[in-house]
């Protein structure tokens, strides 16, 4: 029996990424990063709309107000759906044109955690930031060669970040302004594809989606895999909890370098049967 079920918008994304869960729209966003665009899909109605963007866009999230700060590669910028408008705020890395925003979500004290990398993926020149809600930056750990997650856990105790090329999970202690004790927390195997996006659930689990894997899988507080559900796409890239009860699943994909395909670069409804956290929200 399918665990699954494809959100049919024929539409298929170059590389979805950045699953969004917005409980003031009642809507799931998660962007298209080389096309570039951004989705937003209505729970209300299914309706699905999507924005041209200027640039690759990697993340988005929404600040206290309902707008919606994204992840460029030129940096950190206001984005206006209504009239549509790209406010810029910063540049962190105007010294690496090459490189570009992949991953990024609020915590819950309103700071954005988010990854650069090279687009090429050849240097290790990308870094962990967090925005914090006065607008101020800082790098927070660097040589990555393809950041993504980060995920929170329910208990506030951990943030759990990855470099994707190197099938390398790692978990941070957090705190209100910080990170430390960096350690190696789940390692892939190569028959598993490379950990791409995550998110948490309510009991502390952490779920993992894979790329060139075909699947998501659920870890432990201890890093054990619980589960594992298998999806029609190969590259599978990114994890949200939605619904007003945050009970329903929803698994963004990829259809770079492959073939044509009605399943890779779909979004899917996957029934998870646990509840997320709430989304964090940006203080700024």
């Amino acid at each position: 029996m399918a665990h699954w079920r494809t959100i049919d918008r024929g539409i298929r994304d170059r590389l979805g990424e950045g699953a969004l869960w917005s409980a003031r729209d009642n809507a799931v966003y998660w962007v298209d990063i080389l096309a570039p665009a951004l989705n937003r899909l209505s729970l209300a109605g299914g309706a699905i709309e999507r924005w041209d963007m200027p640039e690759p866009l990697g993340w988005v999230v929404q600040n206290r107000n309902g707008e919606l700060i994204g992840g460029f590669q030129s940096g950190f910028a206001l984005i206006s759906l209504d009239p549509f408008a790209v406010r810029p705020i910063a540049d962190p890395e105007p010294h690496l044109p090459g490189n570009r925003m992949n991953d990024g979500k609020a915590d819950r004290h309103g700071a954005i955690w988010c990854g650069t990398m090279d687009m090429a993926e050849r240097d290790a020149c990308g870094s962990l930031y967090r925005l914090a809600p006065d607008g101020g930056w800082r790098v927070m750990d660097s040589g990555y060669l393809v950041p993504n997650g980060p995920a929170f856990s329910p208990c506030g105790r951990w943030l759990y970040h990855s470099d994707t090329a190197r099938r390398t999970i790692y978990r941070f202690e957090l705190t209100e302004t910080d990170i430390s004790n960096k350690q190696p927390f789940i390692l892939f195997a190569e028959e598993e594809g490379y950990p791409d996006g995550m998110t948490t659930d309510g009991e502390g689990y952490l779920w993992v989606a894979h790329w060139d894997g075909g699947r998501i899988s659920r870890f432990s507080p201890e890093g054990r895999l619980d589960r594992a559900i298998a999806l029609p796409a190969r590259r599978v890239t990114s994890i949200c909890f939605a619904g007003e009860a945050l009970d329903r699943m929803f698994v963004t994909s990829a259809a770079t370098d492959l073939p044509p395909s009605i399943h890779d670069g779909a979004l899917f409804e996957v029934e998870a049967g646990v509840s997320g956290i709430p989304t964090g929200t940006y203080g700024g």
